[in-house]
């Protein structure tokens, strides 16, 4: 039987390609979103992966939301913390608020949905939790002080973690991409955009395609080895 998989922030951007390639590889896919309700109904229609929306810097709608997975698709042996949003701005004008939606969303959400599986994971002895950190989160970015904290929180949060599921069959594990070809990317002003392409020692940015291809290595069942690790995928920009 197929092992179940929820992907947050699954219908869009990283979370897409992450949806669908576990999807080809045979994997049940959830594919949790957030807000936009004609894009997940546009990303189902595509691709056949079923979407559900919660938001999860929400803690009680994580656990409702898991539930309801569970009694429609059964136990849920992976999730990937993808979610994450951004309130740009420098210390001297960032507000509370904008502080506290990133660090809510992008880490808190890592602790709610790994909270709403963990006791099913440890009682079956198998699990696999992969969260979505960035390079901003290892070297930092101008004007995102919360978005490089609660990256950087992810990293610790996955280390820590590891070590509770270790000896239970339960991996934890966080990838850190860099720069990728998504529509988030595809705001950034062009000539802006020049200047980071310029600082990748590939030279180019990357796919999305690529981070779902390390979620399939650190996924796979034979992937018990590997935990508390993070994998940078960043062209060479920030060798960590």
């Amino acid at each position: 039987m197929a092992r179940v998989a929820i992907v947050t922030g699954g219908t869009r951007g990283i979370g897409h390609a992450i949806s669908v390639g576990l999807r080809d590889a045979g994997y049940k896919v959830i594919a949790n979103y957030g807000g936009d309700d004609k894009r997940a109904e546009e990303f189902t229609k595509e691709t056949g992966i079923p979407s559900r929306k919660w938001d999860v810097a929400d803690f009680d709608l994580c656990t409702a939301g898991v539930k309801a997975v569970v009694a429609e698709f059964g136990a849920v042996d992976i999730v990937v913390n993808n979610a994450g949003i951004t309130r740009d701005g420098t210390m001297r004008k960032m507000q509370r608020e904008g502080w506290d939606k990133v660090l809510d969303t992008n880490l808190g959400g890592c602790f709610n949905m790994s909270k709403a599986v963990w006791d099913s994971m440890l009682d079956r002895g198998f699990g696999r939790i992969v969260n979505i950190g960035s390079i901003n989160g290892q070297a930092g970015q101008y004007g995102q002080v919360n978005y490089a904290a609660a990256k950087s929180g992810i990293h610790g949060f996955t280390k820590a973690l590891a070590q509770e599921g270790a000896s239970k069959g339960i991996t934890v594990n966080a990838i850190a991409p860099g720069y990728i070809d998504t529509e988030m990317v595809a705001a950034v002003p062009p000539n802006v955009l020049e200047k980071i392409v310029a600082r990748i020692p590939v030279g180019r940015l990357g796919k999305a395609s690529e981070i779902a291809r390390a979620v399939l290595f650190l996924v796979a069942d034979e992937g018990g080895f590997v935990t508390g690790s993070t994998m940078s995928i960043n062209g060479g920009q920030h060798m960590y």
